[in-house]
């Protein structure tokens, strides 16, 4: 049966941009009211489906339960690892790692982050994660609270879009995207 997912990327941190990956940064007050502002008016969903990183889950919790839906937490879903770049702006990288910075958006697939996660680890687990979700959902409506870099893998994927063209995709703060998952197991973009 056809899953629909509803992708919502976290809003704005209390830390700001770069690369936060693992780290778990809470949102600031306009980043939640981005991800209020975002929902409003969308649905009706099933589930609420959330990384566990506070940027997402606590907007996602929160949701879940003012709409009286279930919440649930999928460590598959979190931002990728970006190593020794963690926390580090492209400002800040191009100071003493513009090569390997200029590499990476290249082409992510071949040139990873020093002591990060390698973008095809990266692909399997959310492509892990995807499938959990179409086998225990089939037929729903979800709500997916994730990361950029997840939102970026699944709509490339949906577009039909070259792996390497990943970081292409532009996905902004409380940014809410919809894509299907078909019998077929093809991945769509609405």
């Amino acid at each position: 049966m056809t899953l629909w997912l509803d992708l919502l990327r976290h809003g704005e941190t209390e830390r700001g941009g770069g690369f936060r990956g693992s780290l778990d940064d809470a949102l600031t007050a306009t980043g939640w009211a981005s991800l209020e502002v975002a929902v409003e008016g969308q649905g009706p969903w099933d589930a609420i489906v959330t990384s566990p990183l506070q940027r997402c889950a606590a907007f996602a919790t929160a949701l879940a339960q003012r709409l009286g839906l279930p919440c649930i937490t999928v460590a598959g879903l979190s931002e990728l690892h970006f190593g020794e770049w963690e926390g580090r702006s492209a400002a800040d990288l191009m100071v003493d790692q513009a090569e390997a910075l200029g590499r990476f958006w290249q082409d992510p697939f071949t040139h990873t982050p020093p002591g990060g996660e390698p973008l095809d680890a990266f692909r399997a687990r959310i492509e892990g994660a995807l499938a959990a979700l179409v086998e225990a959902h089939p037929g729903q409506r979800l709500l997916v609270v994730s990361h950029a870099g997840v939102m970026r893998l699944l709509l490339a994927r949906a577009r039909g879009l070259p792996a390497a063209d990943l970081l292409q995709v532009e996905v902004a703060h409380g940014a809410l995207h919809r894509v299907v998952i078909e019998d077929s197991g093809a991945l769509v973009a609405l």
